[in-house]
């Protein structure tokens, strides 16, 4: 909507105009009302309009130095004067600082000023098509180049090289290899690329929002460079430098890199990691190049985040080693779970990734082996953890092969194993409010749980919490705190070896005779006679 701005001494006016007119069925919103033009001056300065009106004579600033300042602070704002005086040297200096109307109070017919304000509005509209238009053609035109630009990269990395002198007439017309200047390739991956994805309407929109931020910030980059949009997820930027200058060119790529990568972060909420190639005097040589950073997965996979890192031919490694070790993380993770130690699952999951990292298995072996953990672990423990809600090995499938980094996989695989500790059955509810504290005291079991901890963890006053949680399940907040302890002791009971003392203490209770107690008034049963 566009915004209106009232401003008049005589307050039964701007009252009058508030009211008679329908702002809203205009398509226009009444962003203030004041009665002096020092205050209105100082609302606009927060909150332009985009229409102003306003009487002459005012105190502390009057309706002209206001209009004059407003076209200062928007040049495209519209003016009515709204004023007692019928002079023509009042009408003159209204001209000329291009108000648009100049209405005489004691004729004033609140119609007309609707009138003049529809034709405010309709001329914005107007203007608005225009502009709009007009950025349209301009995107089309600059997306055609960067289209233009990455057919003709993507026909020289995947077509033979027939015309190495055409090429190096194509690459010249692109600031490449000019006379006494090498190329220095660098790939670039887009991290965790499937959150990302779901932020943008498309993979082209995403593909031409980083084109664009990309085309702006090389330009300003001591070294000449340009971007190409190799997918959705990989880039390429190709770096030209003089050899034999006093820095060396890897530091000052790694600089620039670093630039490209807080402008990503700061402007698009994207980070990436870099892998920097050889330096080329030819096509030939960087085609060659290219190639390899493309197909660097293995290096890829082993990147930290954020990390930037000169290209490595891969070395030979062996489909074996991590199989081995299988029993012993399902084991690990299978207690972790019967447990519901959140904690005790995020340090697994490190655990296991620093292991990885260390042996450098083939990241199809690692992929394969964090598939069949998951799924084993939903059929293992389907009763107990209400897997079905859980995603299906289908999904898991589908999500895990687009994971092409060690630390985006196991941070994933983490997550996942995190999910099957709250996926069990929570009260039935749409409030998100309850969902979350339920979700709260499943991931916290394993200590004592206030009701003004989970209050203030959902900004909720305590008492309506207490009261809009028994509305919503029946149950108030310690007993289903109790009810969940209790669940989760007998879950201990019927597949582990730990003693009644370990299991209270698992639990979050400081007495074991509280503990028997309670679990005898919610089972009829004391522990041992219950595992019995």
């Amino acid at each position: 909507m566009y915004k209106v701005m009232l401003v008049d001494d005589d307050y039964p006016v701007i009252e009058l105009l508030s009211e008679v007119v329908e702002w809203e069925k205009l398509g226009l919103s009444l962003c203030g009302k004041h009665e002096n033009g020092l205050a209105a001056w100082e609302h606009m300065q927060e909150e332009a309009p985009d229409i102003l009106v306003t009487d002459i004579g005012m105190p502390k600033m009057d309706g002209l130095e206001l209009a004059q300042k407003a076209k200062k602070l928007n040049p495209s704002v519209r003016i009515v004067i709204l004023s007692c005086h019928s002079e023509f040297q009042y009408a003159q200096q209204a001209m000329r600082l291009d108000v648009q109307d100049y209405l005489l109070k004691d004729q004033l017919d609140p119609e007309e000023l609707v009138e003049l304000l529809q034709k405010f509005k309709t001329g914005f509209d107007g203007e608005r098509q225009l502009l709009s238009e007009q950025n349209r053609m301009k995107q089309v035109v600059s997306e055609t180049q960067v289209l233009r630009k990455e057919k003709l990269f993507r026909e020289f990395v995947q077509q033979p090289l027939i015309s190495a002198e055409q090429w190096q007439r194509d690459f010249g017309s692109y600031g490449l290899f000019q006379p006494g200047e090498l190329c220095l390739p660098v790939a670039g991956f887009i991290e965790s690329y499937n959150m990302i994805k779901h932020r943008f309407d498309s993979d082209q929109t995403l593909h031409f929002a980083i084109s664009n931020v990309m085309e702006e910030l090389l330009s300003e980059l001591p070294l000449h460079a340009i971007h190409i949009g190799y997918s959705s997820r990989q880039s390429l930027l190709l770096f030209s430098f003089k050899p034999g200058l006093k820095q060396n060119v890897y530091d000052q790529v790694q600089t620039s890199l670093q630039k490209v990568q807080r402008t990503l972060g700061q402007v698009l909420k994207i980070q990436m990691a870099f892998v920097i190639g050889t330096s080329c005097d030819n096509p030939q040589l960087l085609k060659q190049a290219l190639c390899n950073l493309l197909k660097a997965d293995e290096q890829r996979f082993y990147l930290s985040r954020g990390e930037i890192a000169k290209w490595q031919k891969e070395a030979v490694t062996s489909n074996s080693g991590l199989l081995a070790k299988y029993d012993q993380a399902a084991a690990e993770i299978r207690e972790a779970l019967v447990a519901r130690d959140g904690k005790k699952i995020e340090s697994l999951a490190g655990t296991w990734e620093n292991h990885v990292r260390s042996k450098r298995y083939t990241s199809e072996e690692v992929r394969d082996w964090v598939l069949k953990l998951l799924i084993d672990m939903r059929l293992k423990l389907h009763a107990m953890l209400f897997a079905s809600q859980a995603m299906t090995a289908e999904k898991l499938h589908k999500e895990i092969v687009n994971l092409d980094s060690l630390w985006g996989l196991f941070e994933w695989f983490g997550s996942q194993l995190q999910s099957y500790i709250v996926a069990r059955d929570l009260p039935v509810s749409k409030r998100r409010e309850v969902s979350e504290a339920c979700k709260y005291v499943s991931l916290n079991l394993g200590k004592r749980i206030s009701l003004e901890e989970v209050a203030a963890h959902l900004h909720m006053n305590p008492s309506y919490f207490s009261r809009f949680f028994k509305k919503e399940t029946g149950l108030t907040f310690i007993e289903y705190v109790t009810d969940q302890k209790i669940e989760r002791a007998k879950e201990l009971l019927d597949q582990t070896n730990y003693y009644v003392s370990e299991i209270c203490e698992m639990l979050g209770y400081d007495n074991q005779s509280y503990f028997i107690k309670t679990f005898k008034t919610q089972t009829g049963l004391t522990p041992t006679e219950y595992r019995g």
